[in-house]
């Protein structure tokens, strides 16, 4: 069942595997302010702004002590 979330709820816990096979969850980042970025996949067709507003932002985000976490199936 999925779980619909409004801006600002706390996500429910998750794990999975990183970029380079380790394995990575939200309880990682307890404390820590987190944006997660769903995706549909690697290589295929996105919303475009909304990556490009990410990517262009990615710098801020992190000066300002965001973790940017990306997620795709």
């Amino acid at each position: 069942m999925a779980t619909h979330l409004k801006a600002g709820d706390k996500a429910p816990a998750f794990s999975g595997l990183d970029q380079d096979g380790n394995k990575i969850s939200l309880a990682d980042f307890k404390g820590q302010k987190v944006v997660l970025y769903f995706y549909p996949a690697d290589d295929t067709p996105v919303c475009t702004v909304q990556s490009c507003n990410l990517r262009d932002n990615f710098g801020l985000l992190k000066q300002h002590g965001y973790q940017v976490i990306g997620i795709s199936p």
